[in-house]
């Protein structure tokens, strides 16, 4: 099991596509995200419900409604989406394995429980790290590194499919959102 759902992979590439809202005024739905990305509108759905309850989007209901970001795309980092979408869960789960050595009986001796876990101590190091890099990056600093390698026309070319979308869409369906003003 991977310790990043592949829910957030998916959250990550919506957003992606709403860092840029002028052509999609009034956001743009699950719907045409789900079919832009080939998942199915509910589990879409299910994570902008996510999403939406942390804040880094906001919906609007009926025709022509959708998502659109909550905040500056410079102000939503990779961790956020990930502890929207999977909570804030530790990267390892100590077991307290050195206190069940055979040699110690039913009784480990002081020095063996003293302190954090030697183990543990490195799996923490790595968790603090990996939360560093997660916050540094923002949907804005992925958003430069994809056009730096798209097709100058990918964009327009997104722009363009969701414009050639039909308009019958309801952002809130299923999704927990209330009506944005």
């Amino acid at each position: 099991m991977s310790y990043i759902s592949n829910a957030v992979e998916y959250a990550l590439h919506c957003l992606l596509y709403l860092v840029n809202p002028n052509d999609r005024p009034g956001g743009v739905s699950t719907r045409d995200l789900a079919d832009l990305q080939g998942v199915s509108t509910e589990y879409l759905a299910k994570i902008f419900t996510k999403l939406h309850q942390a804040g880094l989007v906001v919906g609007t209901e009926g025709a022509g409604g959708g998502f659109a970001l909550a905040r500056a795309p410079e102000k939503i980092s990779v961790l956020d989406v990930i502890v929207a979408i999977d909570g804030k869960k530790p990267l390892f789960d100590c077991k307290e394995v050195r206190l069940r050595c055979a040699l110690f009986g039913s009784t480990a001796p002081r020095w063996a429980s003293r302190g954090v876990c030697s183990i543990h101590a490195v799996m923490l190091e790595a968790e603090a790290r990996m939360r560093t890099v997660l916050a540094t990056h923002t949907l804005a600093s992925i958003t430069a590194r994809v056009a730096a390698k798209a097709p100058a026309s990918f964009s327009t070319d997104i722009s363009a499919w969701l414009a050639g979308r039909p308009v019958t869409r309801h952002a809130s369906r299923g999704s927990g959102v209330r009506r944005q003003k």
